[in-house]
């Protein structure tokens, strides 16, 4: 008789040691992403992570978060914002781990794992295993713009959390949706995208309101305040709110960072996009029209800010998924019952729904996690075409000969790689902290980068005392023939030039 339970108990545990359909798909993205060495360069593709990296290194050293600059000679020691200084940390142990591979790599896993539990949301909403699986590809191309080792990863991962959140306290209220609230004083320590979770609180309450149900709305309203207050918990207090406040309605920033303009359909990614933003905002109207009006009025004003920026594109994306896979889901379940039994479209179906069952996540997902940050390649880096490795390789001795006190001019990428490689040797001009630097230091800069008619004067004004510049710069061409300057280093890339004082030069 106790033969049954035995083999019961056995069969569950076998079960239990085999990975489940989420964990397959974590690991085939996970693989997408980082199973050649330009993959990794692919998430490394953006300077702003070697800033990230020095920072988190400067916490771990000093045991507190910086209050103002030490990377540029143009503002330092002003006060800095480093609101991202928990992901720093971060990525400073992951470095040190295993170097800026690893980096990537923890990049890549928090993503995968973002589309991971949106896969297995769709499921538990009753999608099917094909539709949930072709509407969290779709969502993962379509954000694939944004997939960079930078802080923002964080917020595509908890923004993911926070509606999956939501969406079961709309079905049963409760207590889960209160989490919102510890959630969120993680999250503002991590990224600024942390305001992204006020949208869908605001609606909520503003939604019960229009329709009188008060204790509903006075719910969502009381959440949406403590999130708020929540954000409170970092070490700037209020004054980050405020500064991000004032950063992402800054017209320079709105402007100049090519990251707040809107999206270019060029790439394969953007393609699915611009498929998924009309699918999108034609069943946010149907959905609107069945009175659906948090998951319509949700996709359609996620859609207008994706519209105007493409930062914004991965939280429409993953805001749309769920409308877009259930009535993908009602549509076939309708054409599913009205065909014959052993019809393809019914079998599939069925089968879709049966398998839609294993929903689970085991073991295996943290270990595949865990084993791509550690098989994570040494060789792997920024890539060469976009930054001046091998300039700064082979011009270290021009680049950095003073102790703390060089003025290199550079771009606002470059000076990001540079910082992670040169400091504190080399300080720079003005790097990707475009809400530190401000609409007059960046206008000089842009002056500087089109060679504009007072480039001279501003080479001056800053004392710089070399110039690491992208090919493309209309000043590479003419600083090397400027009386005072010399190039003494040119590759496809980067030309470098230097300020003779007088002296010889090291």
């Amino acid at each position: 008789m106790s033969s049954a339970p035995t083999t019961r108990r056995a069969a569950r545990i076998c079960r239990a040691m085999l990975p489940s359909l989420p964990d397959v798909l974590f690991g085939v993205l996970l693989l997408a992403l980082c199973a050649r060495p330009a993959g990794f360069e692919a998430l490394l593709a953006d300077g702003d992570t070697g800033w990230h990296i020095r920072t988190g290194q400067l916490i771990l050293q000093t045991g507190r978060v910086p209050a103002v600059d030490v990377f540029s000679f143009s503002k330092a020691g002003e006060p800095w914002f480093a609101w991202e200084w928990l992901s720093d940390v971060f990525f400073a142990i992951a470095f040190h781990w295993r170097g800026i591979a690893c980096v990537a790599a923890l990049a890549a896993a928090v993503l995968c794992g973002a589309a991971t539990l949106l896969f297995t949301w769709l499921l538990r909403r009753g999608s099917g295993i094909w539709i949930a699986a072709a509407v969290t590809l779709a969502v993962f191309s379509a954000s694939s713009i944004h997939y960079l080792a930078r802080p923002h990863v964080f917020s595509i991962l908890l923004y993911t959390v926070s509606l999956r959140i939501l969406d079961k306290d709309g079905l049963s209220s409760g207590r889960r949706a209160w989490w919102l609230i510890p959630l969120t004083a993680v999250w503002a320590n991590l990224h600024a995208g942390f305001v992204a979770v006020f949208l869908p609180l605001a609606l909520l309450a503003a939604i019960a309101l229009a329709q009188r149900h008060f204790p509903e709305a006075r719910r969502y309203g009381w959440l949406t305040l403590l999130t708020l207050a929540a954000s409170l918990c970092n070490p700037y207090g209020w004054r980050l709110d405020w500064h991000i406040a004032r950063y992402l309605n800054a017209p320079w920033i709105l402007d100049h960072v090519q990251e707040f303009q809107s999206p270019n359909v060029r790439s394969e990614g953007m393609v699915v996009f611009a498929l998924l933003l009309l699918a999108g905002a034609g069943l946010a109207s149907r959905a609107l029209g069945r009175g659906q009006w948090f998951e319509g009025g949700l996709v359609l004003v996620w859609g207008f800010a994706a519209l105007r920026s493409a930062r914004h594109i991965p939280f429409y994306a993953i805001s749309a998924a769920p409308l877009l896979a259930s009535e993908l889901a009602l549509a076939w379940g309708r054409l599913a019952a009205g065909s014959s039994a052993k019809g393809a479209c019914r079998l599939f179906w069925h089968a879709g729904q049966e398998l839609g069952h294993s929903r689970r996540v085991t073991l295996w997902l943290p270990l595949a996690a865990l084993a791509i940050l550690a098989v994570a390649p040494a060789q792997a880096g920024f890539p060469e075409t976009r930054f001046p490795v091998r300039a700064v390789e082979r011009a270290e001795k021009w680049l950095a000969p003073w102790h703390g006190t060089g003025r290199l001019l550079t771009s606002d990428q470059w000076a990001d790689y540079v910082i992670f490689r040169l400091y504190p040797r080399q300080l720079v001009f003005f790097d990707g902290r475009s809400d530190f630097y401000g609409p007059a230091l960046g206008s000089d800069y842009r002056a500087l980068m089109v060679a504009a008619p007072d480039w001279r004067e501003l080479l001056d004004r800053y004392s710089f005392q070399a110039a690491l510049l992208p090919r493309d710069w209309p000043l590479s061409t003419v600083l090397g023939r400027e009386p005072g300057w010399r190039q003494i280093y040119e590759d496809s890339v980067a030309v470098l030039c230097v300020r003779e004082t007088g002296g010889a030069l090291p």
